[in-house]
């Protein structure tokens, strides 16, 4: 599943308001994020704790082991099974203290009814996820981000806070030392309301051109 927006004239946008940025989408290729087939609200925001501070081949290793701690489910575990389960079993995946909780916590908003559906989440806007899902331990405004990016789709959400996506501005567009919050915020008023397609080419700016 694709993002819910026409991508040849969002980046022609991109190109128009910021040619430095349009030499990156051209230098990097087609544009290439695609969502889940099936997302759940609660697997999309427990893997992204489990990938929280880690690289992520350190943390594909971690998620794959917490999904194989309950055989025979379709993908991940539920949150039902993430309560049932002890402190012990969900140490032995590698997960440290502050994700088990984090993980729990999840669970049991998510049993309460506490998190959005995804179906009603796609009826709220942007600011009004991000304020229900930072309530969850663990999750902070990027985490919340990454949801809505990647799970949902959303078009114009650029996480300024981002280590990856500043390094790949300072990449994309030369300067001296790392931007920070701030600065990548205010260049990206001119992407709007294109962000997410800007900020997924500023994380390829840090790979080698096809």
């Amino acid at each position: 599943m694709d993002l819910d927006v026409d991508v040849a004239h969002a980046l022609g946008h991109l190109r128009a308001s910021d040619p430095a940025l349009g030499r990156l989408i051209d230098r990097a290729g087609p544009f290439g994020l695609t969502l889940p087939e099936e997302p759940d609200t609660f697997a999309a925001l427990a893997e992204a704790i489990v990938y929280q501070q880690l690289s992520p081949r350190a943390a594909a290793t971690i998620l794959g082991r917490f999904c194989a701690l309950f055989p025979g489910g379709a993908g991940c575990p539920t949150a039902e099974q993430v309560l049932s389960a002890s402190e012990e079993t969900l140490r032995s995946a590698g997960l440290s203290g502050s994700k088990r909780r984090a993980l729990h916590d999840l669970a049991r908003r998510s049993v309460d009814a506490e998190l959005p559906t995804l179906e009603e989440a796609r009826e709220m806007d942007d600011e009004a996820i991000v304020e229900k899902l930072v309530r969850v331990r663990g999750i902070g405004r990027w985490t919340a981000q990454m949801f809505l990016i990647f799970t949902l789709g959303r078009p114009d959400v650029l996480p300024a806070d981002d280590y990856g996506l500043r390094r790949g501005f300072q990449v994309a567009f030369g300067t001296e030392t790392m931007p920070s919050r701030q600065e990548v915020a205010r260049r990206g008023e001119r992407w709007a309301p294109y962000r997410s397609l800007a900020s997924w080419y500023l994380w390829r700016a840090l790979e080698p051109a096809p």
